[in-house]
């Protein structure tokens, strides 16, 4: 695995007086009105009312985002202040996340000594995590081979102003996003089922999270051999990762399943090469589900939790499985294989079976699972379906608290004929282009037994093409700050 070049060091500061802390940058809020924050008004009096000036100017406004690099004119103190704009409205929870990620991002050009975040004055106390959060993911890119990093990180991030017990959960939150975006991010040569599985024993080393591993011939014997099929083209033999946190005492668990296909390359119904370049995150539930476990497990959340990864490489060699197979599967039904494309609903096949075992109150999958997904909401949207609406909305509203978006695809019964197949219980496609994210859903539904259930395609959101202020391009670690509020809240 790469050296993640995270080390940061991040301290609470609440300055009741001045101290000799040398500070290269502090970042002060600014609404888009005509009144300015207390933090902001007091490097304006030190300066004679430079602020002020440079704000009826126009050179200095607090449109949401917009970012003001200022050299101080005071020689003591701060060399620069970072002014960063909160727009009109009372900042939301995402404001908080936003707005913090990307004042910290535009400072990591090159190397910076202290920086001091004053923005918490402006957020509600409530959201004072989200900004600790946001600076962290900040920090965190996809560059991890190169050899001169292109994140130059500040040797500290000092948070004014909000409390330890909010600081100490940004950075459990924050943090728990970046271990989901780094697994991602990896490339596939190093990380496929065996690695991936060996990096999660290690995060969860000398924790109380408990960790298993099916390695093939366990798989062999649990008759796991949807998730054997698809990874018998590869040298990289298939592995089952299971996660469980226990804090709540003896109540049914929650279950939360990721399809972690390594790296997919279509297997015999071959992706383009265009296709195929960014198809190491295909295994990017898998990696949301460890961010979400890590999370509960730093913030010692009183639930019982139990997460696991299907994890296979879709590879192209003599032992690949084949379109017109017939694959009896861990629960007793079969699937016949039409695309070895849409290999990931027949890993999640044998995974839920597995999860159905635990006899879970509610159960979530999370897959980078179907291009029509992105076709019906674009790139920036999860795709929800479910055979239980009252689970749904209980995410639904832990998405909309944390500023993630999330639809509601139909799962009408109309929709179940499209995955009947002649020869076995289902296929593993539906009937032509129409309704793939349902059809994929239908196809996945025949293994939760009714069980309350809910089906996340996170094809999407989860892994970008391009950088936005708030963070780099590639992994997102979207839904790890939902599921986390949503296991919380239960």
């Amino acid at each position: 695995m790469s050296d993640p070049n995270f080390d940061i060091s991040v301290n609470l500061t609440v300055k009741s007086a001045p101290d000799q802390t040398v500070v290269d940058i502090v970042v002060l809020p600014i609404h888009d009105n005509d009144t300015f924050p207390p933090s902001l008004s007091e490097f304006d009096n030190l300066g004679n009312g430079w602020l002020t000036r440079l704000f009826e100017s126009g050179q200095l406004r607090g449109k949401r985002s917009e970012l003001t690099l200022l050299g101080v004119p005071n020689p003591d103190g701060p060399k620069m202040l970072l002014v960063v704009g909160l727009g009109k409205d009372n900042p939301t929870r995402l404001d908080a996340f936003e707005i913090s990620a990307a004042a910290i991002k535009s400072l990591l050009d090159r190397p910076r000594g202290r920086v001091e975040v004053k923005v918490a004055e402006c957020i509600s106390t409530d959201d004072h995590d989200a900004i600790v959060a946001g600076a962290l993911t900040a920090c965190e890119g996809q560059a991890l081979y190169r050899s001169d990093p292109s994140l130059k990180l500040p040797t500290e991030i000092a948070f004014v102003g909000m409390s330890q017990e909010q600081l100490d959960r940004g950075r459990a939150i924050g943090e728990s996003i970046n271990e989901t975006r780094r697994l991602v991010n990896e490339p596939p040569a190093v990380l496929y089922p065996e690695t991936f599985a060996s990096s999660v024993e290690d995060i969860f080393s000398g924790t109380q999270t408990v960790v298993e591993v099916w390695d093939e011939q366990r798989l062999n014997e649990e008759g796991c051999r949807a998730i054997l099929a698809v990874g018998a083209g590869s040298v990289r033999p298939p592995r089952l990762v299971i996660m469980s946190h226990q804090g709540g005492g003896d109540e049914p668990p929650i279950v939360l399943v990721g399809k972690g296909v390594t790296f997919d390359s279509g297997g015999l119904s071959l992706k383009p090469s265009d296709a195929m370049i960014d198809m190491k995150c295909d295994m990017a539930g898998a990696a949301t589900v460890v961010g979400v476990m890590h999370a509960l497990q730093r913030l010692g959340v009183k639930q019982n939790v139990i997460g696991l990864c299907g994890l296979a490489e879709n590879m192209v060699s003599g032992s690949s499985y084949k379109l017109g197979d017939v694959i009896k599967t861990r629960s007793g039904k079969t699937i016949e294989i039409l695309n070895t494309d849409a290999e990931g609903r027949v890993v999640l096949a044998d995974t839920l079976d597995v999860a159905k075992g635990y006899q879970p109150r509610a159960m979530v999958d999370l897959a980078t699972l179907t291009g029509a997904c992105m076709v019906a909401l674009g790139r920036d949207v999860v795709g929800a379906m479910t055979n239980d609406h009252s689970v749904f909305q209980q995410l639904e509203e832990a998405a909309s608290n944390e500023g993630e978006l999330l639809w509601q695809l139909p799962m009408f019964e109309l929709y179940d004929d499209h995955v009947k197949s002649k020869v076995a219980d289902i296929k593993n496609i539906g009937d032509g282009r129409w309704g793939g994210a349902i059809t994929a859903a239908k196809f996945l539904e025949n293994f939760v037994d009714g069980l309350p259930w809910v089906h996340l395609d996170i094809a999407g959101p989860a892994f970008a093409d391009t950088p936005r202020p708030h963070r780099d391009a590639g992994a997102t670690g979207v839904m790890v700050r939902t599921l986390v509020r949503w296991i919380e809240s239960l």
